[in-house]
């Protein structure tokens, strides 16, 4: 197809498909028009991104969009005495697995308790043919760890990945990071306004993304989610957008020139912050998801960035940090002057901090620093994840292959301090997805990454835990109790696999804080 001499922001479905489609995907269902603006209407101003009522800009842009995801019902039937031994005995396949149903688990006694701290955490099957399941957890003192209920999706193997609430506490979405291999919808929505009782609520997969990654909520419902890969788990993949009911309303980039960019440069949106204020939004690149599959000629990692404009959504530019080897992670840091953020370069095992306003020598917007390296155990260390306290003072990072949390005190980004021991052996195997506790008075870390089985080059070590570690007046760290998740479900569903998180803090009814 030929593109038009002058880039326009308007593109039709038709366009769209030609343009991303790649040569070994499927053909794609006829999809409704997915103009992101009326011709004829100019772009909007950064500026009143948020005046208004909100969402009422977004709506007068034609930018809500119309429901355009999928869910597709298992391609193999549960027939009671018949899949049950072909779930136990499907042989692993290239790529793609036997979509065999999932096994059923016994029976769940839930508890009454009610705690003003609870942990929600995604979680899979050990065996992965159980369903995979949120457990509902206590973190108050009295009754630490106890599993209040346990609500299962309708499909096993997922892999469950991250997790995260709505803004106003009433949902949670997890994503399935190898749902795409038994052909399964990519992400489980469950309703949460009964905090001790979640249910499931649906599933959905995107058309032209896949591979479910980081999940941030939209202040009028909804949300924004990165999808690592394609359709078919290549470069370029997507970040997705859902209205306030769940649907999948876009799969972004839509414009001419953002995806050019996203063409001519590797793709791969793992890590995902919003400055709503700053009307910004980073992702950044981590690895090509098709490329942890054997047969593979070695993962493909990226170097970049990409920062886009909030209200059109579009990619204004691609920052490069130079052999980061996968940029996992990046998060803006609250109340930063300059909208900074830090973001993980896992290869080379440091941090580096993204400056979205300022220019560098050719005049493009956005740079990168180098801020702390993390030392020998962070090179190569497969995955770097992060949180940051809301006050901007404090930062810490998982360092999976190295089993370590690292503690860092970034109130002088000029100068900053490590409050951790690097050397010092911790009490933690694989650590992965780390949350702050609202109170600041903890972290929540999950001794998990991923384990793809015999298909995969990507099989790390994990001890199946839910660290919840003491973070000391001076940002230090003190490892105290855990939640042994593969234990208290071996006999049960094969053990657990817990990637992920949220946090409910109840303590004050009248400003619950969801995170």
């Amino acid at each position: 197809m030929a593109l038009p001499a002058a880039a326009s922001p308007v593109v039709s479905s038709t366009e769209k498909r030609n343009l991303l489609a790649l040569p070994i995907e499927p053909p794609l269902p006829s999809l409704p028009d997915l103009n992101i603006l009326p011709a004829g209407l100019p772009l909007p101003n950064s500026g009143d991104f948020l005046s208004g009522p909100t969402g009422s800009s977004l709506k007068e842009r034609g930018l809500l969009g119309v429901p355009i995801d999928i869910s597709l019902p298992p391609l193999i039937p549960s027939i009671p005495g018949v899949t049950q031994p072909l779930a136990s005995n499907a042989p692993p396949l290239p790529i793609l697995q036997v979509p065999t149903p999932p096994l059923d688990s016994p029976p769940f006694t839930s508890l009454n308790i009610k705690p003003k701290k609870i942990g929600y955490f995604w979680t899979g099957a050990g065996d992965n043919i159980h369903k995979d399941f949120l457990a509902t957890t206590s973190l108050d003192d009295d009754t630490f760890g106890q599993i209040i209920t346990l609500t299962d999706v309708p499909s096993s193997g997922n892999s469950p990945h991250h997790l995260g609430p709505s803004k106003d506490g009433k949902t949670l979405v997890g994503g399935g990071l190898l749902s795409l291999l038994k052909t399964q919808d990519t992400a489980y929505y469950f309703d949460v306004s009964n905090p001790y009782r979640p249910t499931f609520l649906k599933s959905n997969r995107g058309i032209l993304g896949s591979i479910t990654d980081e999940i941030r909520a939209k202040p009028d419902g909804g949300f924004f989610i990165t999808y690592m890969g394609s359709a078919v788990g290549t470069s370029p993949g997507r970040l997705i957008e859902t209205d306030a009911n769940n649907n999948i309303i876009h799969e972004w980039p839509e414009d001419v020139n953002s995806t050019l960019n996203v063409l001519e440069e590797q793709f791969s949106p793992h890590g995902l912050s919003i400055d709503f204020n700053a009307n910004i939004m980073l992702t950044s690149d981590f690895v090509v998801p098709i490329t942890i599959l054997k047969p593979t000629a070695g993962i493909q990692k990226a170097n970049t960035l990409r920062l886009w404009q909030l209200d059109t959504r579009t990619i204004l530019s691609t920052i490069t940090i130079p052999d980061g080897a996968g940029i996992q992670d990046v998060k803006f840091i609250p109340g930063n002057k300059e909208s900074a953020a830090l973001a993980t370069a896992v290869g080379l095992g440091q941090v580096w901090i993204i400056y979205p306003f300022r220019r560098d020598a050719t005049g493009k917007q956005g740079v990168a620093e180098l801020l702390i390296d993390l030392g020998d155990k962070a090179k190569n260390s497969v995955a770097i994840y992060s949180d940051i306290t809301d006050d901007g003072k404090f930062a810490y990072f998982t360092i999976t292959l190295g089993n370590h949390v690292a503690a860092i005190d970034i109130s002088d980004l000029n100068n900053p301090k490590r409050l951790d021991d690097p050397n010092e052996i911790q009490p933690i195997i694989g650590p992965h997805y780390v949350k702050i506790s609202p109170d600041k008075k903890n972290l929540l870390v999950t001794g998990y990454f991923v384990q793809a089985g015999d298909i995969s080059v990507l099989n790390t070590p994990g001890d199946y835990k839910g660290h919840w570690i003491d973070i000391r007046s001076d940002g230090s760290l003190s490892f105290n109790r855990t939640i042994d998740f593969e234990s208290i479900f071996t006999t049960s569903r094969g053990g657990a696999r817990p990637h992920s998180s949220v946090i409910f803090d109840l303590t004050d009814p009248n400003h619950p804080v969801y995170y």
